[in-house]
């Protein structure tokens, strides 16, 4: 079965708390004893809180004077230090590789790590040298992976290190029945005699992290899957109170790691000159998929300001987006905004090039990105498996003027029509499962 290599793991915060497992077996420094006839204390249920005290506070320290300054930037930097405690304590609760079950990473409401608008992102933690099965139907997406991670290398100041390349394994290359349902073995050798789908798994990995990129909503069929650990007997014994010490004492260490990593982001592309305009960025180092190219830069616009980007499309191309992100490097609300477009959503114009504004209020164009109440914040785009990976030109004009720099047969569009195009939108995504 053909594997595509990867820079490890995934986009790199769903990697965060999923790179800081605590299997069933792992052990804790031993912890005192409750007070002979009273009520007793919860062992490590201080430390967690005292660890997350000063989280705001951490990521905060990240960011330029004006914005640490800034009442509305403060709270929603609490609003992602509560996203990476979420990531850090759902893996806490469900983590578990003898009886692993893939759950959500990073999504519209769990925000770090700058999620791709058109992603869901699960994790099912793994025992190294375990061997697993998959199931599930298969569905339509057109691309839908599952990338081998592994433990995390000691880090660097002001660098990430996700270790070396791992596999990414392809649900659309395995056989399905008549029903359309695939059943995969992942192990670190074939088993005896079995003659079904197989995936080899590096003896190293601890996770598995999915991707399942949809591009149009409303007709695409996500797969469904499950997994099991076959080399150990089915049913799960009552976890021993050091280990869900552990795992209580594991959510401060890996919300500190995953809350402020790439906070200072936006800022870092204004002080190398890009604002208003995008250069290509190589993120296969930190966790993006082989095969996919980004270009970002940061924007700044008044109310009566836009941006119009311009491309040529590749000749090829699997996938293409492009989102918005506000000034702490969050995607901006997708459910509930047009702050992202893919493929499916926004065609280029008949002379072969994309064309895209970016504003504060509606064009009455289509191909609108809407800042939706952030006047400054991040464009990012990617290419996946195409041609080519052009990085698109940024103009600035009024708003009022935008149509002039456009093709005379751009389609408008109307308030009433925009409103129906958000609600559309808004029940695709809901009707998506988030776990």
């Amino acid at each position: 079965m053909r594997t595509r290599p990867i820079v490890t793991g995934a986009a790199l915060l769903a990697l965060g708390t999923a790179l800081l497992p605590l299997g069933p077996n792992v052990t804790a420094a031993p912890t005192p004893e409750a007070p002979a006839g009273g009520t007793g204390t919860v062992p490590g249920w201080t430390d967690f809180i005292d660890g997350l005290r000063d989280l705001p506070d951490r990521v905060l320290a990240r960011l330029p004077a004006e914005q640490r300054n800034d009442p509305q930037i403060r709270q929603e930097v609490g609003r992602l230090a509560l996203s990476a405690v979420a990531a850090a304590t759902i893996d806490a609760l469900a983590a578990d590789p003898d009886h692993p079950v893939f759950t959500p990473q990073i999504n519209n409401y769990i925000t770090i790590g700058q999620p791709n608008a058109d992603t869901s992102y699960r994790s099912a933690a793994i025992a190294p040298g375990g061997a697993y099965r998959l199931r599930g139907k298969r569905g339509t997406m057109n691309l839908a992976r599952i990338a081998e991670v592994g433990p995390r290398p000691k880090q660097v100041e002001g660098a990430v290190n996700l270790g070396a390349p791992r596999p990414v394994h392809d649900l659309n290359e395995l056989k399905v029945d008549a029903a359309g349902r695939y059943d995969v073995i992942l192990s670190p050798t074939r088993p005896q005699g079995y003659t079904g789908d197989w995936w080899q798994l590096d003896p190293t990995t601890n996770m598995l992290l999915v991707r399942m990129v949809g591009a149009d909503w409303s007709n695409e069929v996500e797969p469904t899957l499950s997994i099991e650990r076959l080399d150990i007997p089915a049913a799960r014994p009552r976890p021993s109170a050091r280990v869900l010490e552990n795992k209580l004492r594991s959510i401060p260490a890996s919300a500190d790691f995953i809350a402020p990593l790439l906070v200072d982001r936006p800022q870092k592309l204004r002080a190398e000159g890009y604002v208003n305009k995008l250069k290509g960025v190589d993120l296969s180092h930190m966790g993006g998929l082989s095969g996919q190219y980004y270009y970002e830069g940061a924007y700044e616009l008044k109310d009566e300001e836009a941006l119009i980007l311009e491309t040529p499309l590749p000749e090829k191309c699997a996938y293409r987006s492009l989102i918005l992100t506000n000034d702490i490097y969050e995607t901006t609300d997708w459910y509930n905004n047009l702050s992202s477009l893919n493929g499916a959503q926004a065609p280029a114009d008949k002379d072969g090039v994309l064309r895209i504004v970016v504003s504060a209020r509606d064009p009455g164009v289509p191909n609108w990105l809407d800042t939706a109440g952030y006047p400054t914040g991040v464009i990012q785009g990617r290419w996946l498996d195409c041609s080519s990976q052009p990085v698109p030109t940024v103009r600035k004009v009024a708003l009022a003027e935008v149509k002039k720099f456009l093709p005379a047969t751009t389609p408008t569009m109307s308030a009433q029509e925009r409103d129906k195009q958000i609600r559309s939108r808004r029940a695709a995504l809901q009707q998506r499962p988030l776990w």
